[in-house]
């Protein structure tokens, strides 16, 4: 039995993996234990606090234009300050310093300065993702982030510690709790990861080469990394599956909360359960399913992604109650959502890594998450009026959207071997 563990593809990655791609995938789970016990309630948490639909689609605009911003400064500042410092410095920023500020929060003006902070995570994601892959072997990367959506899944393990914090002392102090220690985790997951990394190669030679550079002819350097971009063909596909995917887990992250609390009438300590078996749930499609998808062949696993979600916003906007064959529905749903979800994130990395030019990572990363962030920025306040109007319009809207995924999908391998 362990002889036959240890050949399984995806754990024979782990074990093998070394340096920055190990540092990187091995603090990954102390995500879980932070941001994720938070994440089910942020929503509902705004409402606790007063806020209404637009105002919670208002704030996640914001959010998508911070990113948008720091998505377009990002390339420059990571090859400015490198990958591991920029990583830490701007985790800290992005993600511990909002975690105070959602934890002492009045209302909606406390949640607009933490999501001015939080855009900053598109810096630490491009910086990441250079550490995670410039040094890993390239035969490796569906694996490597398959890993690194099963560690981010492993708060399915912690989540029934939101159900019995928000249970015993009610929501709104439950979150204030859980966001201090999401502050305190993620800090730690910082530091760690800084201690136990290294300066990529490319990140070595990207310092160098833009020592003693402005940040204004920076930023023009750009113009090298779109001429790279319009000329590939598989880096656009790349990029158009990046932003359909995007807003579908946006408005999914944002709106499931609602329509579970206030449409379907589930109660507020329940809540985190259903994302704690979609978790493990993934977790299990990854080591059955998931690590068997060729990395040279992702037509049919991204038909099957997209096809996957859309049954799961059909079966979610079909239930009006909390019965007994509610339930059964909604747990039917969240079985197809993280099917659908955890292919659709791995594919959507892996494209990425596979299409874009090594030599240009940074800035080729920068203009996608900013191409990314620039489209997606309306739909937080668009997804905040249709549910206003009826909670289940965002996810109808997201079912045209993994429509047009499979459109695009099916145009690129029309004329590809893939």
């Amino acid at each position: 039995m362990r002889n036959k563990l240890s050949k399984h593809p995806l754990l024979r990655t782990l074990i093998e993996l070394r340096g920055n791609p190990r540092a990187c995938v091995y603090t990954e789970p102390m995500w879980g234990l932070s941001m994720n016990l938070c994440l089910p309630y942020a929503s509902v948490f705004m409402l606790a606090l007063g806020m209404n639909d637009v105002e919670v689609g208002i704030i996640t605009s914001i959010y998508l234009f911070s990113q948008m911003i720091f998505a377009f400064l990002s390339g420059a500042i990571v090859d400015k300050m490198g990958r591991r410092k920029s990583t830490m410095v701007f985790d800290i920023l992005s993600w511990s310093l909002p975690c105070l500020i959602w934890a002492s929060s009045q209302g909606f003006w406390f949640f607009v300065v933490a999501a001015l902070f939080n855009g900053m995570m598109k810096i630490p994601t491009v910086s990441w993702d250079c550490l995670l892959v410039e040094d890993a072997p390239k035969d490796k990367i569906t694996h490597i982030y398959s890993w690194i959506t099963i560690a981010s899944n492993l708060s399915a393990l912690f989540a029934p510690i939101a159900s019995v914090l928000v249970a015993r002392l009610t929501l709104v102090p439950a979150i204030r709790i859980l966001y201090i220690n999401a502050f305190i985790i993620m800090t730690a997951k910082s530091l760690i990861l800084y201690k136990f990394s290294t300066e990529t190669a490319v990140g070595k030679i990207r310092r160098e080469e833009t020592c003693g550079k402005s940040w204004g002819e920076m930023l023009s350097g750009y113009k090298t990394a779109l001429g790279k971009i319009v000329t590939s063909r598989g880096t656009i596909f790349a990029i158009v599956i990046s932003i359909l995917v995007e807003i579908v887990a946006m408005l999914g992250m944002t709106f499931w909360q609602i329509i579970a609390s206030r449409r379907i009438g589930v109660p507020d300590t329940l809540l985190p359960i259903f994302p704690m078996a979609k978790s493990m749930l993934s977790i299990i499609l990854f080591f059955t399913i998931i690590a068997h998808i060729n990395q040279n062949k992702l037509k049919w696993p991204l038909y099957g992604g997209f096809l996957s979600s859309i049954v799961a916003c059909v079966l979610l906007i079909s239930i009006n109650n909390t019965g007994v064959w509610g339930y059964i529905m909604l747990s039917l749903s969240l079985v197809f959502e993280a099917l659908g979800g955890a292919v659709l994130y791995m594919l959507r990395e892996s494209l990425v890594a596979i299409h874009v030019d090594p030599a240009e990572r940074s800035g080729i990363m920068a203009l996608l998450q900013t191409t990314v962030m620039l489209v997606s920025v309306p739909f937080g306040y668009i997804g905040g009026v249709l549910s206003d109007i009826s909670r289940i319009l965002p996810f109808v809207l997201s079912i045209g959207l993994l429509l047009i995924g499979i459109l695009v999908t099916s145009l690129f391998y029309r004329t590809s071997k893939s």
